[in-house]
Protein backbone atom coordinates (compact mmCIF):
# COMPACT_ATOMS: atom_id res chain seq x y z
CA UNK A 1 0.00 0.00 0.00
CA UNK A 2 2.91 2.44 1.34
CA UNK A 3 4.90 1.85 -2.43
CA UNK A 4 1.58 2.23 -4.43
CA UNK A 5 1.01 4.93 -2.91
CA UNK A 6 4.51 6.51 -3.21
CA UNK A 7 4.34 5.30 -6.83
CA UNK A 8 1.61 7.46 -7.58
CA UNK A 9 2.56 10.48 -5.96
CA UNK A 10 6.11 10.27 -8.21
CA UNK A 11 4.55 10.21 -10.81
CA UNK A 12 1.82 13.04 -9.91
CA UNK A 13 5.34 14.85 -9.02
CA UNK A 14 6.80 14.31 -12.73
CA UNK A 15 3.85 14.82 -14.95
CA UNK A 16 3.62 18.43 -12.57
CA UNK A 17 6.63 19.20 -13.01
CA UNK A 18 6.99 17.78 -17.10
CA UNK A 19 8.44 21.11 -18.86
CA UNK A 20 10.97 21.06 -16.17
CA UNK A 21 12.18 17.87 -16.23
CA UNK A 22 12.67 18.44 -19.81
CA UNK A 23 14.15 21.24 -19.24
CA UNK A 24 17.19 20.22 -16.88
CA UNK A 25 17.40 16.95 -19.60
CA UNK A 26 17.72 19.62 -22.06
CA UNK A 27 20.63 20.91 -19.77
CA UNK A 28 21.90 18.14 -19.82
CA UNK A 29 22.11 17.06 -23.08
CA UNK A 30 23.60 20.48 -24.09
CA UNK A 31 26.34 20.19 -21.53
CA UNK A 32 27.52 16.71 -22.85
CA UNK A 33 27.65 18.29 -26.17
CA UNK A 34 29.59 20.64 -25.47
CA UNK A 35 32.04 17.74 -23.91
CA UNK A 36 32.06 15.53 -27.05
CA UNK A 37 32.68 18.57 -29.19
CA UNK A 38 36.10 19.15 -26.98
CA UNK A 39 36.90 15.47 -26.46
CA UNK A 40 37.04 15.36 -30.60
CA UNK A 41 38.60 18.52 -31.60
CA UNK A 42 41.25 17.62 -29.01
CA UNK A 43 41.50 14.20 -30.53
CA UNK A 44 41.88 15.48 -33.75
CA UNK A 45 43.75 18.77 -33.75
CA UNK A 46 46.32 18.10 -30.81
CA UNK A 47 48.33 15.86 -32.44
CA UNK A 48 49.03 18.14 -35.44
CA UNK A 49 49.27 21.09 -33.38
CA UNK A 50 52.09 19.45 -31.97
CA UNK A 51 53.51 18.68 -34.80
CA UNK A 52 53.25 21.73 -36.00
CA UNK A 53 55.94 23.22 -32.90
CA UNK A 54 58.16 20.54 -33.37
CA UNK A 55 58.49 21.77 -37.06
CA UNK A 56 59.01 25.32 -35.97
CA UNK A 57 61.68 24.51 -33.12
CA UNK A 58 63.53 22.33 -36.07
CA UNK A 59 63.09 25.35 -38.61
CA UNK A 60 64.35 27.91 -35.46
CA UNK A 61 66.93 25.91 -34.50
CA UNK A 62 68.62 25.58 -38.43
CA UNK A 63 68.29 29.42 -39.06
CA UNK A 64 70.33 30.15 -35.33
CA UNK A 65 72.71 27.57 -36.52
CA UNK A 66 73.06 29.25 -40.20
CA UNK A 67 73.18 32.88 -38.91
CA UNK A 68 75.57 32.07 -35.66
CA UNK A 69 76.00 36.35 -35.92
CA UNK A 70 72.05 36.74 -34.69
CA UNK A 71 71.68 36.12 -31.16
CA UNK A 72 68.29 33.76 -30.33
CA UNK A 73 67.07 36.97 -27.90
CA UNK A 74 67.62 39.00 -31.35
CA UNK A 75 65.06 36.91 -33.02
CA UNK A 76 63.05 36.46 -30.38
CA UNK A 77 61.96 40.03 -30.07
CA UNK A 78 61.86 39.99 -33.88
CA UNK A 79 59.57 37.65 -34.12
CA UNK A 80 57.01 38.63 -31.20
CA UNK A 81 57.08 42.39 -33.27
CA UNK A 82 56.25 40.18 -36.57
CA UNK A 83 53.57 38.20 -34.74
CA UNK A 84 51.92 41.04 -33.45
CA UNK A 85 51.59 42.87 -36.38
CA UNK A 86 49.92 40.02 -38.41
CA UNK A 87 47.72 39.78 -35.44
CA UNK A 88 46.62 43.80 -36.69
CA UNK A 89 46.79 42.32 -40.00
CA UNK A 90 49.89 43.46 -41.40
CA UNK A 91 52.24 41.36 -43.09
CA UNK A 92 56.23 42.46 -43.16
CA UNK A 93 56.28 39.53 -45.99
CA UNK A 94 57.16 41.52 -49.44
CA UNK A 95 54.56 39.64 -51.68
CA UNK A 96 51.43 40.94 -48.59
CA UNK A 97 52.92 44.46 -48.51
CA UNK A 98 50.89 45.97 -51.41
CA UNK A 99 47.35 44.96 -49.94
CA UNK A 100 46.21 47.46 -47.49
CA UNK A 101 43.78 46.76 -45.11
CA UNK A 102 41.91 50.18 -44.22
CA UNK A 103 41.39 51.20 -48.03
CA UNK A 104 37.69 52.34 -48.70
CA UNK A 105 36.47 48.79 -50.23
CA UNK A 106 38.69 46.52 -46.87
CA UNK A 107 37.03 48.93 -44.59
CA UNK A 108 33.66 48.28 -46.16
CA UNK A 109 34.51 44.53 -45.61
CA UNK A 110 35.48 44.99 -42.19
CA UNK A 111 32.35 47.39 -41.15
CA UNK A 112 29.76 44.54 -42.68
CA UNK A 113 31.51 41.67 -40.56
CA UNK A 114 31.11 44.18 -37.63
CA UNK A 115 27.96 44.26 -37.79
CA UNK A 116 26.71 41.09 -38.68
CA UNK A 117 28.84 39.51 -35.83
CA UNK A 118 30.88 37.19 -37.83
CA UNK A 119 34.00 39.36 -36.97
CA UNK A 120 36.97 37.15 -38.73
CA UNK A 121 39.68 38.89 -36.87
CA UNK A 122 42.11 38.98 -39.46
CA UNK A 123 41.83 42.88 -39.69
CA UNK A 124 41.38 44.97 -36.15
CA UNK A 125 41.62 48.58 -34.91
CA UNK A 126 45.41 50.00 -34.44
CA UNK A 127 44.50 53.44 -33.10
CA UNK A 128 43.19 53.95 -29.90
CA UNK A 129 40.58 56.31 -31.96
CA UNK A 130 39.78 53.62 -34.07
CA UNK A 131 38.98 51.14 -31.13
CA UNK A 132 36.59 53.82 -29.89
CA UNK A 133 34.99 54.24 -32.89
CA UNK A 134 34.42 50.66 -33.25
CA UNK A 135 32.69 50.51 -29.87
CA UNK A 136 30.35 52.77 -30.61
CA UNK A 137 29.86 52.26 -33.94
CA UNK A 138 28.64 48.90 -33.16
CA UNK A 139 26.64 49.71 -29.59
CA UNK A 140 24.86 51.72 -32.21
CA UNK A 141 25.16 49.61 -35.38
CA UNK A 142 24.83 45.81 -34.35
CA UNK A 143 20.85 47.00 -33.26
CA UNK A 144 20.59 48.77 -36.00
CA UNK A 145 21.09 45.35 -38.08
CA UNK A 146 19.00 43.02 -36.22
CA UNK A 147 16.16 45.74 -36.81
CA UNK A 148 16.77 45.63 -40.29
CA UNK A 149 17.83 42.51 -41.24
CA UNK A 150 14.33 41.43 -38.85
CA UNK A 151 11.98 44.02 -41.15
CA UNK A 152 13.91 42.17 -44.36
CA UNK A 153 12.84 38.49 -43.62
CA UNK A 154 9.78 39.84 -42.44
CA UNK A 155 8.82 40.50 -45.79
CA UNK A 156 10.47 37.93 -47.77
CA UNK A 157 8.87 35.33 -45.36
CA UNK A 158 4.96 36.65 -46.63
CA UNK A 159 6.04 35.68 -50.68
CA UNK A 160 8.32 32.61 -49.93
CA UNK A 161 6.94 30.78 -46.92
CA UNK A 162 3.53 31.73 -45.99
CA UNK A 163 1.08 32.65 -49.09
CA UNK A 164 2.95 29.61 -51.13
CA UNK A 165 2.38 27.23 -48.21
CA UNK A 166 -1.24 28.56 -47.62
CA UNK A 167 -1.59 28.52 -51.74
CA UNK A 168 -0.86 24.71 -51.76
CA UNK A 169 -2.39 23.87 -49.05
CA UNK A 170 -5.76 25.66 -49.70
CA UNK A 171 -5.41 24.71 -53.57
CA UNK A 172 -4.90 20.85 -53.98
CA UNK A 173 -6.33 20.32 -49.82
CA UNK A 174 -3.12 19.16 -47.97
CA UNK A 175 -2.15 18.90 -44.56
CA UNK A 176 -0.75 22.15 -43.96
CA UNK A 177 1.95 21.22 -41.53
CA UNK A 178 3.20 18.58 -44.13
CA UNK A 179 3.00 21.47 -47.07
CA UNK A 180 5.00 23.42 -44.50
CA UNK A 181 7.54 20.39 -43.71
CA UNK A 182 8.36 19.85 -48.13
CA UNK A 183 8.42 23.56 -48.39
CA UNK A 184 11.06 24.21 -45.99
CA UNK A 185 13.09 21.24 -46.90
CA UNK A 186 13.39 22.49 -50.85
CA UNK A 187 13.72 25.62 -49.13
CA UNK A 188 16.85 24.88 -47.74
CA UNK A 189 18.37 22.72 -50.36
CA UNK A 190 18.27 25.69 -52.46
CA UNK A 191 19.97 28.11 -50.10
CA UNK A 192 22.60 25.05 -49.85
CA UNK A 193 23.07 25.29 -53.41
CA UNK A 194 22.98 28.98 -53.87
CA UNK A 195 25.25 30.16 -50.89
CA UNK A 196 26.95 27.08 -50.06
CA UNK A 197 27.98 25.07 -52.97
CA UNK A 198 28.04 27.27 -55.73
CA UNK A 199 29.87 29.89 -54.13
CA UNK A 200 32.54 27.29 -52.68
CA UNK A 201 33.02 26.31 -56.55
CA UNK A 202 33.65 29.78 -57.34
CA UNK A 203 36.28 30.67 -54.36
CA UNK A 204 37.96 27.52 -55.24
CA UNK A 205 38.45 28.88 -58.39
CA UNK A 206 39.39 32.13 -57.31
CA UNK A 207 41.23 31.61 -54.91
CA UNK A 208 45.05 29.87 -55.34
CA UNK A 209 45.50 28.03 -52.09
CA UNK A 210 41.89 26.81 -51.52
CA UNK A 211 40.41 23.40 -52.12
CA UNK A 212 36.66 23.29 -52.50
CA UNK A 213 36.25 21.87 -48.89
CA UNK A 214 38.70 24.66 -47.60
CA UNK A 215 35.71 27.37 -49.47
CA UNK A 216 32.89 25.74 -48.68
CA UNK A 217 34.14 25.48 -44.88
CA UNK A 218 34.55 29.16 -45.16
CA UNK A 219 31.19 30.11 -46.62
CA UNK A 220 29.63 27.90 -43.69
CA UNK A 221 31.72 29.86 -41.22
CA UNK A 222 30.66 33.17 -42.62
CA UNK A 223 27.23 32.74 -42.83
CA UNK A 224 26.91 31.06 -39.64
CA UNK A 225 28.43 34.62 -38.05
CA UNK A 226 30.99 32.40 -36.19
CA UNK A 227 33.92 34.30 -38.57
CA UNK A 228 36.78 31.91 -37.59
CA UNK A 229 39.19 34.22 -39.63
CA UNK A 230 41.62 31.57 -40.89
CA UNK A 231 40.25 31.35 -44.17
CA UNK A 232 39.80 35.33 -45.43
CA UNK A 233 38.93 36.02 -49.60
CA UNK A 234 40.80 38.98 -51.40
CA UNK A 235 44.06 39.16 -49.46
CA UNK A 236 46.30 36.82 -51.96
CA UNK A 237 49.51 38.96 -53.27
CA UNK A 238 48.29 38.79 -57.03
CA UNK A 239 44.79 38.93 -56.68
CA UNK A 240 43.01 40.55 -59.70
CA UNK A 241 39.86 42.93 -59.06
CA UNK A 242 40.92 43.11 -55.58
CA UNK A 243 38.79 45.92 -54.75
CA UNK A 244 35.33 45.08 -56.91
CA UNK A 245 36.09 41.43 -55.26
CA UNK A 246 35.66 42.64 -52.07
CA UNK A 247 32.53 44.44 -52.95
CA UNK A 248 31.07 41.40 -53.82
CA UNK A 249 32.32 39.30 -50.95
CA UNK A 250 30.77 42.06 -48.73
CA UNK A 251 26.92 41.55 -50.86
CA UNK A 252 27.46 37.88 -50.59
CA UNK A 253 27.75 38.02 -46.94
CA UNK A 254 24.84 40.08 -46.25
CA UNK A 255 22.42 38.49 -48.62
CA UNK A 256 23.91 34.91 -47.54
CA UNK A 257 22.70 36.39 -43.79
CA UNK A 258 19.29 37.14 -44.73
CA UNK A 259 18.87 34.01 -46.68
CA UNK A 260 19.83 31.58 -43.42
CA UNK A 261 17.44 33.71 -41.33
CA UNK A 262 14.90 33.05 -43.55
CA UNK A 263 15.74 29.27 -43.45
CA UNK A 264 15.79 29.29 -39.79
CA UNK A 265 12.36 31.08 -39.57
CA UNK A 266 11.01 28.72 -42.08
CA UNK A 267 11.78 26.01 -39.54
CA UNK A 268 11.13 27.39 -36.71
CA UNK A 269 7.59 28.02 -38.13
CA UNK A 270 6.79 24.34 -38.52
CA UNK A 271 4.04 22.85 -36.42
CA UNK A 272 6.48 20.22 -35.68
CA UNK A 273 9.12 22.41 -34.04
CA UNK A 274 6.82 24.39 -32.40
CA UNK A 275 5.21 21.31 -30.23
CA UNK A 276 9.07 20.44 -29.64
CA UNK A 277 9.97 23.74 -28.20
CA UNK A 278 6.66 23.77 -26.02
CA UNK A 279 8.13 20.82 -24.30
CA UNK A 280 10.76 22.88 -22.71
CA UNK A 281 8.40 26.08 -21.84
CA UNK A 282 6.82 26.93 -19.14
CA UNK A 283 3.19 27.14 -19.20
CA UNK A 284 1.61 30.39 -19.07
CA UNK A 285 -1.06 29.69 -16.06
CA UNK A 286 -2.92 32.12 -14.19
CA UNK A 287 -1.82 32.66 -10.76
CA UNK A 288 -3.55 31.10 -7.98
CA UNK A 289 -4.23 34.40 -5.97
CA UNK A 290 -6.13 35.88 -8.66
CA UNK A 291 -8.14 32.98 -9.74
CA UNK A 292 -8.91 33.17 -6.18
CA UNK A 293 -9.95 36.77 -5.91
CA UNK A 294 -11.64 36.68 -8.93
CA UNK A 295 -13.92 33.47 -7.49
CA UNK A 296 -14.51 35.26 -4.66
CA UNK A 297 -15.63 38.29 -6.38
CA UNK A 298 -18.37 35.77 -8.14
CA UNK A 299 -19.44 34.61 -5.09
CA UNK A 300 -19.93 38.16 -3.21
CA UNK A 301 -21.83 39.56 -6.66
CA UNK A 302 -23.75 36.43 -6.72
CA UNK A 303 -24.87 36.71 -3.02
CA UNK A 304 -25.46 39.73 -3.18
CA UNK A 305 -28.02 39.91 -6.30
CA UNK A 306 -29.36 37.20 -4.88
CA UNK A 307 -30.38 39.52 -1.70
CA UNK A 308 -31.24 42.41 -3.13
CA UNK A 309 -33.60 40.29 -5.24
CA UNK A 310 -34.95 38.61 -2.12
CA UNK A 311 -35.62 42.12 -0.85
CA UNK A 312 -37.28 43.43 -4.09
CA UNK A 313 -39.69 40.40 -4.03
CA UNK A 314 -40.62 41.40 0.24
CA UNK A 315 -41.36 44.79 -0.55
CA UNK A 316 -43.27 44.14 -3.82
CA UNK A 317 -45.18 41.41 -1.18
CA UNK A 318 -46.23 44.12 1.30
CA UNK A 319 -47.39 46.71 -0.90
CA UNK A 320 -49.83 44.04 -2.40
CA UNK A 321 -51.32 42.76 0.72
CA UNK A 322 -51.92 45.49 2.59
CA UNK A 323 -56.23 44.84 3.46
CA UNK A 324 -58.51 47.55 2.81
CA UNK A 325 -60.39 49.43 6.23
CA UNK A 326 -63.94 48.68 6.00
CA UNK A 327 -66.77 49.66 8.55
CA UNK A 328 -68.90 46.06 9.28
CA UNK A 329 -72.20 46.78 7.94
CA UNK A 330 -70.74 47.49 4.77
CA UNK A 331 -71.15 52.01 5.87
CA UNK A 332 -69.04 54.28 7.38
CA UNK A 333 -69.53 54.90 11.33
CA UNK A 334 -68.92 58.51 10.17
CA UNK A 335 -71.37 59.38 8.11
CA UNK A 336 -75.12 59.16 10.23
Amino acid sequence: MLQCLTSNSCVRLLQSHKSTWYFLFLVLGYILYLIFGAVVFSSVELPYEDRLRQELRTIKKQFLQDNECLSEERLEEFLEKALEASNYGVSILNNASANWNWDFTSSLFFSSTVLSTTGYGHTAPLSDGGKAFCIVYSVLGIPFTLLFLTAVVQRIMIFSTRRPVMYVSTRWGLSKPLVAMVHATLLAILAASCFFLIPAAIFSSLEENWNFLESFYFCFISLSTIGLGDYVPGESFNQRFRQLYKVGITVYLLLGLVVMLVVLETFCELQQLKTLRKMFYLKKEKPQDHLAILEHDHLAFTSVSHRNNSTSLREDNTFVSVPELASPGGDDPMIG
